[in-house]
């Protein structure tokens, strides 16, 4: 019945279930397309996330940010080294000889960039040797310390960001893939939605767990959420516990099924399919996670994956990648025939009743 239902239209069995284009809520590698509008407190909210904010930044704007820091930091600086000079009376002074009733503070800062050269020094712990604090000026030893304790809190914090930004277990996930498309395939006379994700490293991943969403969108504009299920072959546990060759997700499309109705090719339902993986690290115990979305148009009914695991000539197996997206068409006839029907016949001699026998045929109306 539920096969009846996947296949009214056994002739366009390879196409796309719809042809429509619909903006979709996850984007293939994981990326949320909502856009926020009207949020009251937004940009205090950001500034209290700063170090989410790093992490989440890409690195081209990572790098953008902490240069900016690091330059922004030299200026805020030198601008009070020049000040401190000019309050003291340095700028006009010739520093080789001095007055004898008066203490420069800072030896050879008579213009912005000496002040701005003398920051970096400091700041690098650099030290030319030109120029140089007296002991004798406190406002120099205090502005010196000041400068020393921000610089050094500044470059942990850009240090920590560095590491913790490699170190992601985000990093790891962007090694996880899934297949482009979904398929409805049949097994045992039963129909399957099915798709595949691979491990591309060849450390591997224990812990992992699948779970699936469905939206639909309602009349009133509001998301409806349902749970689908999918299992791994026969294993029973929630979860596989080694992940090192693409593995194979199904959901038994039964009429209670959220996805049976959706399915027909009669009706044009739009709906996203959104699928979360969660996995463990084997070498750091880290979690890593990695989304992908199915909309009706990447769905491909009646086909099947091809075969990405083989043997080559020492027997060991060998992933082949380049069949991870290939689908293989199934026929409908072949998918649709749970059982032949038989049909007694009787032979007949001369209008003598002879013997009986049965033929048997596939059922290609079911």
């Amino acid at each position: 019945m539920t096969t009846d239902m996947l296949e009214s239209n056994n002739t366009k069995s390879s196409a796309p279930l719809l042809t429509q284009r619909y903006l979709r809520m996850v984007t293939k590698d994981g990326h949320s397309t909502f856009q926020l509008d009207g949020a009251q407190g937004r940009g205090l909210a950001y500034l209290r996330d700063a170090w989410g904010i790093l992490m989440e930044m890409r690195w081209r704007w990572m790098m953008l940010v902490f240069s900016a820091s690091f330059v922004i930091h030299w200026l805020l600086f030198a601008v009070l080294w020049y000040l401190l000079a000019e309050m003291n009376g340095d700028l006009e002074l010739d520093h080789d000889a001095p007055p004898d009733n008066h203490t420069i503070c800072v030896k050879y800062i008579t213009s912005f960039t000496a002040a701005f050269s003398f920051s970096l020094e400091t700041q690098l712990t650099i030290g030319y040797g030109t120029m140089f604090p007296s002991g004798d000026c406190p406002s120099a030893i205090a502005l010196l310390a000041i400068q020393m304790v921000l610089g050094l809190m500044l470059e942990a914090f850009i240090t920590g960001a560095f590491v913790a930004k490699i170190a992601r277990p985000k990093n790891r996930a962007f090694s996880i893939c899934f297949t482009r498309s979904a398929v409805v395939t049949h097994s045992e006379g039963k129909p399957h939605l099915a798709f595949q994700v691979a491990n591309t490293r060849s450390s591997p991943l224990t812990s992992v767990q699948i779970s699936a969403l469905l939206y639909q969108e309602q009349e009133n504009g509001q998301l409806h959420q349902t749970s689908v299920d999918f299992h791994l072959d026969s294993v029973t546990s929630d979860e596989c516990p080694f992940f090192i060759f693409p593995l194979t997700y199904y959901h038994s499309i039964s009429p209670s099924s959220p996805l049976a109705a959706l399915l027909q090719r009669e009706t044009a339902h739009h709906f996203e399919l959104v699928i979360f993986l969660s996995a463990v690290q084997e070498g750091t115990g880290e979690t890593c996670q990695r989304r992908t979305s199915y909309l009706p148009s990447e769905i491909l009914l009646c086909h099947r994956f091809a075969p990405v695991l083989a043997r080559n000539a020492k027997g060991e197996y060998q992933i082949k990648m380049e069949n991870f997206d290939k689908t293989i068409p199934e026929l409908p006839a072949a998918a649709d025939s749970k059982s032949p029907k038989r049909t007694d016949k009787e032979i007949r001699i001369n209008g003598q009743h002879t013997d009986t026998f049965q033929l048997s045929e596939p059922d290609l109306t079911e």
